[in-house]
């Protein structure tokens, strides 16, 4: 695996895409509600049009016609940090939602094109370990960045912050343009859209699991800051004991993904989260949800399996536009949810809640129709 030198770029751009990411999230709702003033309506809008990125990453596949794949990875990773630099500068609603933009297209292009390289460039066995590795790392990198906000936090106003996180973002970026780890013997990528009747599984748990996820990263720490009044330092040491632990079981959840195989992961994962939905809604406890947030974190991870079944049960030149067609479909109610769950919300924070349990049971439901593919099974 690490002979390959896709590994090493894709490592490189994955700490600085997770530390954007987390650098963004960490501050996000603390910016918003002590500078911006801004309401849990507010709130959900701007989550809205942070998927529409996301939605339109089928115009991946049209990109590539120009692009090479890992140029893109590394030109999604300076927007990225383009956007991060900007938003301390534009302290309003409809600043927030241009810099988000922004931020939000570099991050989701870069997913996808991440995903689509590590399933082109590695064997089924060596892709969980490396999505798990690159996952690890990353989540180091947002120990790292926990600390440098809890630090500049103390010292410096949000604007400045946002200039130096954005600043190390593009500057590593920029790095990858000048690299080429490609390999030409890999299978030529389809640069069309693909839909096959044999994914429909992939399709839908997709669909179910961006719907589910939207409402996790868009009303969790918003619950935190806005029920529980978690200060920015708060929510950051949170992150951080997130992510260490994150560090150390990833790598575990990517050997049970070979051993286990994807259908039993998927389905501990979504039986666990129908409790943890609930218990955010109807526990009233600040330390328990910190705990209901770490435990999503973790169970977040086995999502892996999503993208491992798909390289199982699919063609190998379906590879990249299976990936920008599965975060499209990923994003379709995520660009939804965010908004209409920002108002029943305000009707009751509990009910957002209470509908990601319901898309968990969805996806439990749907997830014994996959093949077993453990080794124990087989």
């Amino acid at each position: 695996i690490t002979s390959n030198p896709m590994y090493y770029y894709l490592f490189i751009l994955t700490i600085a895409a997770t530390v954007g990411l987390q650098g963004w999230r960490t501050l996000f709702n603390n910016y918003a509600v002590e500078v911006c003033d801004l309401n849990g309506y507010h709130i959900g809008v701007i989550q809205s049009f942070r998927e529409i990125p996301g939605f339109l990453a089928l115009l991946v596949i049209y990109i590539l016609l120009i692009l090479k794949e890992h140029v893109l990875s590394a030109i999604s990773i300076v927007i990225l940090g383009a956007g991060l630099f900007i938003t301390g500068f534009l302290p309003s609603f409809y600043g927030l939602v241009l810099s988000t933009l922004i931020m939000s297209v570099g991050f989701h292009y870069f997913e996808t094109t991440n995903q689509s390289l590590t399933l082109q460039y590695f064997n089924k066995l060596e892709t969980p370990i490396v999505f798990g590795r690159l996952r690890s790392y990353g989540a180091l990198g947002n120990v790292l960045i926990g600390g440098i906000i809890w630090v500049l936090s103390q010292y410096l106003p949000y604007k400045e912050i946002f200039i130096i996180i954005g600043t190390i973002i593009m500057g590593l970026g920029i790095w990858a343009l000048s690299k080429d780890p490609s390999n030409e013997d890999i299978p030529i990528q389809k640069k069309k859209m693909v839909f096959k009747k044999k994914y429909w599984l992939f399709y839908i748990l997709t669909l179910l699991s961006g719907a589910r996820r939207q409402i996790f990263i868009v009303f969790s720490v918003f619950l935190m800051v806005k029920i529980y009044s978690f200060s920015v330092q708060t929510i950051t040491i949170i992150f951080v004991v997130n992510n260490i632990i994150n560090y150390f079981v990833l790598p575990i959840i990517a050997k049970w993904i070979n051993i286990y195989g994807e259908k039993k992961l998927l389905a501990l994962e979504y039986g666990s989260l129908i409790f943890i939905f609930l218990a955010y809604a109807f526990i009233h406890s600040e330390i328990i949800v910190i705990v209901l947030y770490i435990m999503d974190h973790l169970f977040f991870n086995f999502s892996i399996a999503i993208k491992t079944y798909f390289q199982k049960i699919g063609d190998k030149e379906d590879i990249a536009p299976s990936m920008a067609v599965g975060f499209t479909i990923n994003h379709i109610a995520a660009v939804v949810i965010p908004t209409f769950g920002g108002l029943l919300w305000l009707i009751n924070y509990k009910i957002p809640f209470v509908i990601g349990a319901v898309f968990s049971l969805g996806s439990l439901l749907f997830v014994f129709k996959m093949k077993d593919f453990s080794i124990k099974t087989n």
